[in-house]
C-alpha cells in the first residue's frame, strides 16, 4: 500500500501541477481557447493533430474545460477509497489517450497512463501473498518518508503564485515539479536547414532542404506517429523555433556536424540532400507555417499545412535575403538592418552559432531558416 501511495502521489503532482501552471499561465486556458492553437503548435504533431485543431471551436472548449476538470479537481480523488480511486484514475488515463491520439508527446502521456494504473483496482479481488519481512517493511517506510520529505519544496513550489516548471529540488532529482505548455504559440515557426552544392551562394543557387523524422518540414508529407519513441533532436528543433536561447548550446554544433556529413548526425534525419561531402554553410530566411483548411466540399485535407519565410536566423554570406513576416509582407534583399530588424521593424529571430566558421575542404553549403 505504501509504494501504490507512492506512485499515487507523483501522479497527483504530475497532474496538479500541470493544472496550476496553466490556470496561472497563458490568458487562453482561462478564455478556454488554446486549443483553437495547441494542436497546429505542439512539438511534433501526429497523423490525427490536423483533424484535432479542424474541430468545431465549441468542442475546443469543451476539450479545456474537461483538461482544467482532470487536472485540478480529479487527482485529489485518487486519494478516496474505491471505487472512486479508480475512476479518476480511468478518468485520467481516457485523458492521456486523447493526448496520444492528438500529438506525438512521446512517452509523457505513457508514463503517467503506468502511474494511473497504480490507483485502479485490478482485479477486483487482491490475491493471497505471505506477509513481507520486517527488514523490507522498515526499508520501504523509510524510502516513503525521505520520498515526503523531499517533497516540501516541489509542494511549496506548486502552491506558490510564482510557481515553476519541471524544476528539481534536490541533487540527485528524486523528487521534482512538473508542468506543461503553461503558454501556448499562436503561430509556428520552424527552424529549416538547407544545402547547396555551389563553392559560393549565388541569387540561383539551389537550396535543398535536410528533412527530419517527425519535426513538420515539406507540407506534403503527413505527420507520422512515433510515440512511445523520443526524437529528442526533432523535439529541440521545436525549442530553437521558440527562442534563441534554446538553440545556443547545440544548434553549431550540430551544422558542423552536418557540413562534417558526421555519419551519426545524418542518421539522426529523416533525408539528407545529398551524400557529398559538404561545403561550409550560410542561412536563409525563416519560415512560419499554418495548418491548411479543410478542402473542398467533401471537407478533407490536401496537405498537412502550408509555410511562408518571415526572416534570418542570421546574415546570408554572399547573397541577399527575403523576408516575410508573419503577416505577409515580403521584403527583398538588403532588408536587415544593423539592429537585427528587417525595414519593416519586425524583429528577425537569430540562432546562436547558426553560422559556423568555414571549414576546410569541399562539399555543400548549408544554410538555417526559422
Amino acid at each position: 500500500m505504501v509504494v501504490l501511495f507512492l506512485l499515487r502521489w507523483i501522479l497527483f503532482r504530475v497532474e496538479f501541477g500541470a493544472g496550476l501552471i496553466k490556470i496561472r499561465g497563458d490568458a487562453c486556458w482561462r478564455k478556454l481557447t488554446c486549443l483553437d492553437y495547441h494542436h497546429e503548435t505542439q512539438p511534433m504533431p501526429g497523423p490525427l493533430s490536423w483533424f484535432f485543431h479542424h474541430l468545431p471551436k465549441p468542442l475546443h472548449r469543451v476539450e479545456v474545460a474537461a483538461n482544467h476538470l482532470t487536472q485540478l479537481v480529479v487527482p485529489f480523488l485518487l486519494f478516496t477509497p474505491q471505487p472512486v480511486a479508480s475512476a479518476a484514475a480511468a478518468l485520467m488515463i481516457v485523458t492521456q489517450l486523447w493526448l496520444v491520439l492528438s500529438g506525438n508527446f512521446a512517452w509523457l502521456n505513457w508514463i503517467a497512463i503506468v502511474l494511473a494504473l497504480s490507483a485502479l483496482r485490478l482485479p477486483a479481488t487482491a490475491p493471497s501473498v505471505p506477509p513481507a519481512p520486517l527488514w523490507y517493511e522498515v526499508l520501504v517506510l523509510a524510502v516513503a518518508a525521505l520520498l515526503l520529505f523531499l517533497s516540501y519544496h516541489p509542494v511549496v513550489n506548486m502552491i506558490s503564485r510564482r510557481q515553476v516548471m519541471n524544476r528539481s529540488f534536490d541533487p540527485l532529482h528524486l523528487v521534482n515539479t512538473y508542468g506543461a505548455f503553461g503558454s501556448v504559440s499562436r503561430v509556428r515557426y520552424e527552424v529549416v536547414i538547407e544545402g547547396t552544392l555551389d563553392d559560393a551562394p549565388r541569387e540561383d543557387s539551389e537550396w535543398r532542404e535536410y528533412e527530419f523524422r517527425g519535426k513538420p518540414g515539406d507540407p506534403r508529407h503527413w505527420p507520422r506517429p512515433f510515440a512511445p519513441y523520443h526524437l529528442r533532436l526533432d523535439w529541440l528543433m521545436w525549442f530553437a523555433a521558440l527562442s534563441p536561447g534554446y538553440a545556443g548550446d547545440w544548434f553549431g554544433r550540430l551544422v558542423e556536424r552536418l557540413l562534417e556529413n558526421d555519419r551519426d548526425t545524418l542518421r539522426l534525419l529523416r533525408r539528407s540532400p545529398s551524400p557529398g561531402t559538404p561545403r561550409p554553410g550560410s542561412s536563409g530566411p525563416a519560415s512560419s507555417g499554418t495548418a491548411t483548411p479543410p478542402g473542398g466540399s467533401s471537407g478533407r485535407p490536401g496537405r498537412a499545412g502550408s509555410g511562408r519565410s518571415s526572416g534570418s536566423t542570421c546574415p546570408r554570406h554572399g547573397s541577399r535575403g527575403r523576408h516575410t513576416a508573419p503577416g505577409g509582407d515580403s521584403r527583398e534583399g538588403g532588408g536587415q538592418r544593423d539592429d537585427g530588424r528587417d525595414a519593416g521593424g519586425a524583429v528577425l529571430p537569430h540562432l546562436p552559432g547558426a553560422c559556423p566558421a568555414r571549414l576546410p575542404g569541399r562539399g555543400r553549403r548549408r544554410r538555417t531558416r526559422r
